[in-house]
């Protein structure tokens, strides 16, 4: 990559949020190792190079073991600055009517391939001293996910995940970060079989706007912070203190097929 010039890795970053992060890096002076898995990487890989930055794109995918080994290879002899790990996918509907595969492909992303990658990544920055690792984690992890159930266990996994982290490099110069968006506009109501959703069909935050806020909290080595809109700022401090069963209960109300009619609101 590009001399002198910090390098940060970027997970989910053809579209959505995880490339809205990566332009928040490339507009700050990194280089970038980006991935994801369809073919819109690489048309994400120009727009991020007309930025200025020198841009390294491998297209896996990680819900694939391999694709996960096919990333991290790709480190090999350059010093990772920050670590992104944003790709994520959900699934909407009822568990019981929801494919198996479809359930586990959820997990195989969201919580399999982030452990997979944030182990040998954070080894190398606390073995070196110094080191930022992001972790797209979500609103949904505050929740009981009705509707959405293995989505929002998923992002529990991986906010909890992160919290633990802090803890075991808080004597190093390593950072860990998680930030906690909303419903953002992105492609992810729509992949996840969710438009017919109150959530789905609700107004959304700006993709670009949770970037530019999870980048100020990484850089400024935050442990976690609610991003996006004071919608969902205010949703996430009302989820401290709601009990579990009265979440469960609003999630169903957002989150259950037929429900988009009712019209938008958070969850």
């Amino acid at each position: 990559m590009g001399d002198n010039r910090p390098l940060a890795l970027v997970t989910g970053a053809s579209s959505g949020i995880g490339f809205e992060l990566a332009g928040q890096f490339a507009e700050h002076g990194y280089d970038l190792l980006i991935n994801a898995e369809d073919e819109r990487l690489d048309a994400a890989a120009e727009l991020l190079r007309a930025a200025g930055a020198d841009v390294r794109a491998v297209r896996a995918d990680l819900r694939d073991p391999t694709g996960v080994d096919r990333l991290y290879e790709a480190t090999r002899g350059v010093t990772v600055d920050v670590a992104a790990l944003s790709a994520g996918v959900g699934q909407g509907g009822a568990f019981v009517d929801s494919d198996l595969a479809d359930d586990q492909a959820v997990i195989d992303l969201n919580v399999t391939s982030t452990v997979r990658l944030a182990k040998p990544l954070l080894r190398g920055m606390v073995a070196r001293g110094d080191g930022r690792l992001l972790f797209t984690s979500s609103i949904a992890s505050t929740a009981p996910g009705s509707f959405q159930p293995v989505y929002n266990a998923s992002k529990s996994f991986v906010q909890s995940f992160a919290q633990a982290l802090q803890e075991e490099v808080r004597d190093t110069d390593v950072t860990v970060t998680s930030f906690m968006p909303g419903p953002t506009d992105t492609g992810f109501f729509r992949r996840a079989d969710m438009q017919d959703t109150k959530i789905g069909a609700g107004d959304k935050d700006d993709p670009a706007q949770v970037a530019e806020q999870a980048f100020e909290a990484v850089m400024k080595g935050r442990r976690k912070l609610v991003t996006g809109s004071l919608r969902t700022k205010a949703q996430g401090v009302a989820n401290r203190v709601l009990p579990d069963s009265v979440k469960a209960s609003a999630h169903r109300r957002m989150a259950e097929p037929g429900t988009a009619d009712d019209g938008g609101g958070t969850a």
